[in-house]
């Protein structure tokens, strides 16, 4: 029995050495010390030798069991090593190589217009003031001197959530809540998203306006125009040209609209300004003593203008953009060069 020991020695480290991968050690490992195995199938078979030869043959075949153990051990050691390099080479950094840079993101060309706006009017004392874009018709039309029925509701075509409630078409509803709760002097900004069913090349059914109001003793048309011509040659340079045009507002009583020389023909004429030389840019006028007697305010003691304009019509025209879907698409190509 020694002798088929010696065998079996010799015929497993003859396998172990022309093994080379792991699926064949471990195939080797199932073949001689699994449960069916050839050296098990030796020990279990101890009980049917002579009881002196038992512990000569015992210690034999655990020396060979521990021989073949171990150098299964070690060649399954190397080539999990050989493994782990494999997979660190291939995942290797290069330290050499450039590092990537971090991309920046930029302001909205929306909100980048905005806050010059704000910046230049908080300059002139206005607050800034925001209100909600679901909004009470009251506050939207008709305590704007806008009541059910009357025509200037043609004007902005409306998106009704209830009869009475509605996206707000404009921010002039943050005016009269905000007169509503305060008294005299009132100087405010009021930046926000407005709502109107339209959509083309020229306008989307969301949009950004801001709209500014002032009310104190003795406010004349000549303050609005003083307040607004500096605006605009602070927004679009001191050689801007600006003219006043009359106009019709149902909650400012004079109104105008207020044109600058087109900033892309510098007023000789062009697609943009169809042929006028002249870009329409605000909408403005004195409030109407009606929208006054709706906050209490008595409009014999006190007088106030407001204006109102489109930051996307703005935007256009500072980063001659030529077509407003491009502020909602948000394609990342058109937004890094703002």
């Amino acid at each position: 029995m020694l002798k088929e020991l010696e065998e079996l020695q010799k015929q497993a480290d003859a396998e172990l050495l022309v093994s080379k991968t792991e699926e064949e050690f471990l195939a080797l490992r199932t073949k001689y010390l699994g449960r069916k195995g050839l050296l098990t199938g030796f020990l279990r078979n101890l009980g049917n030798i002579e009881p002196e030869k038992r512990p000569l043959v015992g210690n034999h075949c655990n020396e060979i069991k521990n021989a073949i153990t171990e150098k299964l051990d070690d060649a399954l050691k190397a080539i999990a090593g050989l493994k782990q390099d494999d997979e660190l080479l291939r995942d290797r950094i290069d330290v050499t190589l450039p590092g990537r840079k971090i991309r920046v993101g930029k302001l909205h060309p929306i909100i980048q217009v905005s806050r010059d706006i704000c910046e230049i009017f908080e300059a002139l004392g206005f607050s800034i003031v925001e209100g909600p874009e679901i909004e009470l018709d009251y506050y939207n039309f008709e305590a704007l001197n806008i009541p059910k029925n009357h025509p200037a509701r043609d004007m902005q075509d409306t998106f009704y959530i209830e009869d009475n409630i509605v996206l707000r078409t404009h921010t002039s509803p943050v005016q009269i809540r905000v007169m509503e709760k305060q008294r005299p002097p009132v100087r405010i900004l009021s930046p926000g998203r407005v709502y109107r069913p339209d959509s083309d090349i020229s306008h989307t059914p969301m949009f950004h306006q801001i709209e500014g109001l002032l009310v104190d003793k003795s406010i004349t048309f000549g303050d609005l125009k003083g307040v607004l011509t500096s605006f605009l040659k602070q927004l679009f340079g001191e050689g801007t040209a600006l003219r006043f045009r009359p106009s019709f507002f149902p909650f400012t009583e004079p109104s105008a609209e207020v044109d600058i020389r087109c900033v892309m023909c510098s007023g000789a004429g062009c697609r943009v300004c169809s042929q006028t030389g002249w870009l329409e840019i605000l909408g403005s006028g004195m409030v109407d003593p009606e929208v006054f007697k709706n906050v209490d305010y008595d409009p014999e003691d006190v007088s106030g203008f407001a204006f109102g304009l489109g930051l996307e019509r703005i935007a256009m025209l500072k980063f001659g953009i030529s077509d407003i879907r491009l502020f909602f698409e948000n394609d990342q190509r058109f937004l890094e060069q703002f």
